[in-house]
Order: C-alpha cells, then sequence, then structure tokens
C-alpha cells in the first residue's frame, strides 16, 4: 500500500537529531552506572553478604533494562508519529490509519509507563543506597571492613573513590529522571509547525488519558470502547487537541504561561459587568431564596466536601440518611437512587423541605442526562425544578462536549411561538437564524424537555408529562408560578430548558448561579426578561468558552512574540509568577468593582464561535 511506502521513508529519516539531548544524557549515564555498579560487586562480592550487595544489583540492574526500554519508547515514538504524519495526507485508508495509530500510541504509552515504574525503582535503590553510605560514613567505628557499603574503612582508596563516584551518578539519575519525563525523541523534530499533526497527536493523548481517568472512576466501558469510529469522549479529546495545537507555531506549555502573565500584567481586566443589566430587587431576594435548592441538588459528596473538608464523608453519609435507615419508606422514590434513597434525603435535609414537597426527580450517571429534582412548594404557590450542576464524571463529558450546534425552532419555542415576548424580540431572532449553543448543554436541555414535559409533537395542544399533570387546569397546581433553578453547568440547562418551557408557562422564570456560556448574543438577549444569571465577581465558568479560550491563547501568543525581551529567564520567571500569584493580589483592585457585577443578566449566555 501507498501509506506503507511512505511510512518506511519516514522511519528511514530518524537519526540522531531526533533524539532529545536530555535523553541521550540520561543514556549514558545509565550505562555508566551499570559499569560502575558491576565493577563495585565484582570486586568485592565475596566479602559481602547477599543483603548488602542486592541494592547494587537492583540499581545495577535496572539502569540496563532502563536504556532498552528508551530504545523501545523511541521506536515506539517513531512508529506512532510517522502515521501522524501520514494520516494528514492519506483519505482512502483514514479509518485503518486511525485505529492503526490508536494501536501504536498505546504502545508508546506502555513503554512510557514501564518507563515511570522504573524510574521509581531506580529513586528508591538511591534512596536507600545513599541512606546506608551517610549511616556507615557516619559510625564511630574505627574497626576496618571491606563491605562494599562500608568501604571508607577499606585500605583500597580507589574502591572508595570508585563507591562515592557511582552513589553521585546515580543520585544524579535518579533525580534527572524524575523531572525530563519518558520521551526519548523530540516530537517536534517530526511534526514541526504541521498544524494538523500537533492536533492529531494531542488528540491521542488526551483520548487515552481520558479513558484511563474514567476507567479508574469505575466506567470501564469507555475504556472498553476505544475501536469505536468515535465517541463523546474522543469529542472531547479533539477539543483539547485543537486548545493545544499552539505547538505548531514553536510555543512550548511554560512559554503559553509566560505569556499569559505579559498579558495579565499589560492590559486590564475587562469591564463586561458595565454592559450588564441590573436585576429588579424583586428578583433579587427570589433568587437568593431558591439559591438553597440549586445548591441541594448536588446530593454526592461534592457539596459536602467544599463545606466540611475534614469530615466530609461523616457530613454526606449523615445527609444520606445513613443514619436513619427506618425513614427509608417515608423518602420519595427518585430514578437512579441508592436503596435507602440516601439522595432523596440528601436533596431533603439540605432543603428542609418535607418529604412529600419532593415529588419526582432522578440522580443518574449518563452524559447529557442531567440530574433534577421537582418540588412543589403550596405556601408559595411555586413549582421549583432544581438542576444539579457538574459532580459526576458524566457531566463533566457533557461540560467538555461544547462545540457549537444549531438551536432548532423547537430549542427556541419560548421566544418563537410565545404570545408574551415584544414582537422586535420575535422578529429579530427569527430573522437572525441559525443560531448556535453549546451542544451537550443543548443535548441534556433537549432530553431533559422530554423527561419532564413529554413529547408535545404527538398531540395538537396538550403533552402529557409531569409538569402538565402538576399544572394543567384542574390540576393541584395549575395557576403556580415557575421557577427553574440550577448552578453551573445545571444553571446552563436551566436556561435552553426555560426557553422551551416559556411559550407553555408564562409565569416561569428560570435563576442561573454562575452558569456556563450556552447560547449566542441575539438569543441571549431575547431571554433576558425571564432568564436572571447571577454572577459572583469574575467568576471564571461563567466566561469560559471555546472562543474565549482560543482568542485568549492567540492574545498572548501575539504579545509573546512581539516582546523584544523574551528569553528563556524571563519566560520561566513570568510562568511561575503566572502559577503561583495570589488570588487575593490578583482581585483585591477589583473588590468595590465585583460587589456590583453579581447580578449579570447576558454575558453568561454570549459563546463566541
Amino acid at each position: 500500500m501507498k501509506w506503507e511506502e511512505a511510512e518506511g521513508r519516514e522511519q528511514r529519516k530518524m537519526g540522531v537529531g531526533n533524539v532529545r539531548r536530555m535523553g541521550i544524557v540520561l543514556g549514558i549515564c545509565n550505562a555508566l552506572v551499570f559499569l560502575l555498579g558491576s565493577l563495585l560487586i565484582s570486586h568485592n562480592y565475596r566479602l559481602c553478604d547477599l543483603r548488602s550487595l542486592l541494592p547494587f544489583v537492583a540499581v545495577s540492574f535496572s539502569a540496563v533494562v532502563r536504556i532498552l526500554v528508551m530504545l523501545q519508547t523511541a521506536s515506539a515514538q517513531q512508529s506512532a508519529a510517522t502515521l501522524i504524519l501520514l494520516d494528514d495526507h492519506n483519505h482512502e485508508d483514514h479509518l485503518l490509519l486511525r485505529f492503526q495509530r490508536r494501536a501504536r500510541y498505546k504502545i508508546w504509552l506502555w513503554w512510557s509507563r514501564c518507563t515511570v515504574a522504573l524510574t521509581i525503582i531506580q529513586f528508591v535503590c538511591a534512596a536507600y543506597l545513599i541512606l546506608n553510605s551517610v549511616y556507615y560514613l557516619s559510625k564511630d567505628n574505627t574497626t576496618p571492613t571491606a563491605c562494599i557499603l562500608e568501604l571508607g574503612w577499606n585500605p583500597h582508596w580507589w574502591n572508595h573513590k570508585l563507591l562515592s563516584l557511582f552513589i553521585i551518578l546515580l543520585s544524579f539519575v535518579a533525580l534527572a529522571q524524575c523531572f525530563t519525563g519518558s520521551d526519548v525523541l523530540r516530537w517536534r523534530s517530526f511534526y514541526e509547525s504541521h498544524d494538523n499533526a500537533w492536533k492529531s497527536h494531542y488528540r491521542e493523548v488526551f483520548d487515552n488519558g481520558l479513558r484511563e481517568t474514567l476507567c479508574c472512576l469505575g466506567r470501564v466501558k469507555y475504556l472498553t470502547a476505544i475501536q469505536q469510529e468515535e465517541d463523546e469522549v474522543y469529542s472531547v479529546a479533539r477539543l483539547l487537541g485543537d486548545l493545544v495545537a499552539y505547538r505548531a507555531s514553536g510555543t512550548g506549555h511554560m512559554e503559553l504561561l509566560a505569556a499569559l502573565a505579559l498579558l495579565q500584567s499589560n492590559e486590564k481586566s475587562s469591564e463586561s459587568c458595565q454592559v450588564s443589566m441590573e436585576a429588579p430587587e424583586m428578583r433579587i431576594r427570589e433568587a437568593a431564596a431558591l439559591h438553597k435548592f440549586a445548591e441541594a441538588a448536588y446530593t454526592g459528596p461534592l457539596l459536602d466536601v467544599g463545606r466540611n473538608p475534614l469530615m466530609f464523608p461523616c457530613s454526606w453519609l449523615y445527609r444520606q440518611g445513613v443514619l436513619s435507615p427506618w425513614a427509608r419508606n417515608r423518602r420519595p422514590v427518585l430514578d437512579g437512587d441508592n436503596w435507602w434513597r440516601g439522595h432523596a434525603a440528601a436533596f431533603l435535609k439540605y432543603a428542609n423541605l418535607p418529604p412529600e414537597a419532593l415529588r419526582h426527580g432522578r440522580v443518574n450517571q449518563v452524559k447529557c442526562e442531567a440530574a433534577y429534582f421537582i418540588v412543589v412548594l403550596h405556601h408559595l404557590q411555586t413549582v421549583v425544578i432544581a438542576i444539579r450542576g457538574t459532580e459526576t464524571p458524566e457531566d463533566l463529558i457533557t461540560d467538555g462536549l461544547c462545540k457549537e450546534c444549531t438551536l432548532s425552532a423547537e430549542d427556541l419555542a419560548g421566544l418563537i411561538n410565545c404570545n408574551h415576548i415584544h414582537s422586535d424580540i420575535h422578529k429579530n431572532v427569527a430573522s437572525s437564524f441559525p443560531h448556535y449553543g453549546h451542544s451537550g448543554i443543548v443535548e441534556a436541555a433537549r432530553e431533559l424537555y422530554m423527561q419532564i414535559e413529554g413529547n408535545p409533537g404527538e398531540h395538537d395542544t396538550e403533552s402529557y408529562g409531569l409538569l402538565s399533570k402538576l399544572l394543567g387546569f384542574g390540576c393541584e397546581c395549575f395557576g403556580y408560578n415557575v421557577r427553574i433553578v440550577g448552578h453551573s453547568l445545571g444553571g446552563a440547562i436551566a436556561a435552553l430548558l426555560g426557553l422551551q418551557l416559556y411559550n407553555r408557562y408564562p409565569n416561569l422564570h428560570v435563576y442561573s448561579y454562575g452558569p456556563l456560556p450556552c447560547v449566542d448574543l441575539v438569543v441571549a438577549n431575547a431571554c433576558s426578561s425571564f432568564i436572571t444569571s447571577i454572577i459572583y465577581g469574575n467568576e471564571f465558568s461563567s466566561r469560559l468558552s471555546f472562543g474565549s479560550i482560543m482568542r485568549l491563547r492567540a492574545a498572548a501568543i501575539t504579545l509573546l512574540a512581539q516582546d523584544p525581551k523574551a528569553d528563556s529567564a524571563m519566560i520561566f520567571r513570568l510562568a511561575r509568577r503566572f502559577l503561583y500569584i495570589s488570588q487575593y493580589e490578583r482581585n483585591n483592585q477589583e473588590a468595590e468593582h465585583e460587589a456590583q457585577c453579581d447580578i449579570d443578566n447576558k454575558d453568561w449566555r454570549e459563546v463566541p464561535f
């Protein structure tokens, strides 16, 4: 096949120039460790017992194995990089090339893990030998001995010097290998400035990393699904790979951090709050009163970790009702709840509600399916829908599916089909189609709408979902207000859900606390009358979108390229500053300004695509 011939040509190009300088140094040092260790063992094996010789044997043997593993890692690196380059120029066997690429990346990762294991072994052995050498050399003992660990008393001075050189060299190797990583070849020697090659490389790195992390968290299905053409994990990995593609411009990770520090020091923070509309006092009071329901939706341990970092297991188990199992039958049944109905107990306890107030809910671990709770407050004549934010790995996947998707007419039914919206807003929204939103949040909102309201398309005027059974004509809560609340991811899903429901329930209002950006500017302006966003100061999540990260990255790299004083020392200094600067120091000058920006009605919803 043509791509196999091209692969052979690419592999023949590898030379010493592809090898990292530190890789060459470590290879030579490991060879010296083996030679010196062999000399010491051969000269003293008759004078010492096996227990004294064993650490030297282990270190010498691991040094040889490390060299062999480095050679295998280099071969695996070259093989994976070659396929990355071929994948950019071949379309005929694209699927086959992709499977081959994944398989070779798995081989490279396996050898990289072997390198990490050997690094740990060498570090432990080096620490043991250094501590024992210090102990023997510091002993108050004048009795001569010829054991290898007590060569300070040996009359053969060259043996003592050999041992000292061996310990120094071993210490250097053990420490250097902890900070240099497992790569032997320079990826840049293959990819150079090929943007697509860097993207494909980091897609595979993030894809494997995400799957293994999810597997460690108990989601084995994502690791076994690696042979699929594309799933949600690969979609997230594709996005992350695109974000790290700045390597194609020659910018390293530390250089990017330095550029961000430069950008932070040269420019003032954005004054986005100045163009926000302040919510009426009545809305602020109602938002404060309903905030506890958005918090209570976090029925897992995350809420307790934030409130009680030391005693969170006890706090969470108490909130889950583990200490009162006899009350199980009095708690409502939620979809996906545990056998003692602990998530229902946790929600009710935090919100301080009786069991009969919680009518329905769901707690699950499926991507793009939000956990929610429906509460009836008769004394306020209000039905509250609380939507949980990011708490599980599946929620993180939903967050990561942040590419734009087109909003349908059903997604914007609350704006297009509602008689309570001003005609100018109707025209503006209808004339500016298509509109776009965060794909993961849009999918979650659509699924949640089907859960609580059914499929109105199957009927002319009525739907038979949970809300209709509560709020329909002649039903228990007819005429009640509808309030949808949520925090972070839950706040964004609440906003999209409100856009679909507003035409059916005009007394609906959404309160989103620190929501993620989820729709474009036109839709954000149109729905500001029934959606209120509450953002604390400069909370980053409400301003975090794919477009904003790309603009920030471009501005930082451009500023670094234009700075004539950008040398290595400055780059590392600025990177350290960016990593370790105090949050208090960064925000101290803007404290008064932040206090006036807590209520933001529209900026959170803008996603620049």
